[in-house]
């Protein structure tokens, strides 16, 4: 039941046809993967996407602290490169992933 309400609450942040469906989820379809059930295959496919989202704001985070943050020699310098660095490893984790399963479900 949780897992059917969370797969609707997903669908319907990205399903325009859907009333008070928007776009908050810009172009993802996922792919359906066989062997998974419709639910945790639309969950995944999802999450991913978000995932994307999430190193997009990480990266966008980062470079506002590197340029707000204090150029002096006190100041916490290596701060806004782990933010860069993390969110580019989001993004570069869940491509990769949606690659692969892309290419299973061929």
């Amino acid at each position: 039941m949780i897992t059917r309400m969370a797969a609707g609450l997903v669908t319907l942040a990205a399903d325009k046809d859907k009333k008070g469906g928007g776009d908050l989820i810009p172009g993802a379809k996922p792919t359906q993967i066989p062997g998974l059930s419709d639910p945790v295959s639309t969950l995944l496919g999802y999450g991913l996407w978000l995932l994307i989202l999430a190193g997009v704001g990480g990266v966008g985070f980062g470079i506002y602290k590197l340029a707000i943050s204090d150029k002096s020699r006190h100041g916490g310098g290596s701060e806004p490169f782990k933010w860069v660095g993390g969110g580019v490893v989001a993004i570069l984790l869940a491509g990769s992933l949606i690659t692969i399963l892309n290419g299973i479900a061929g």
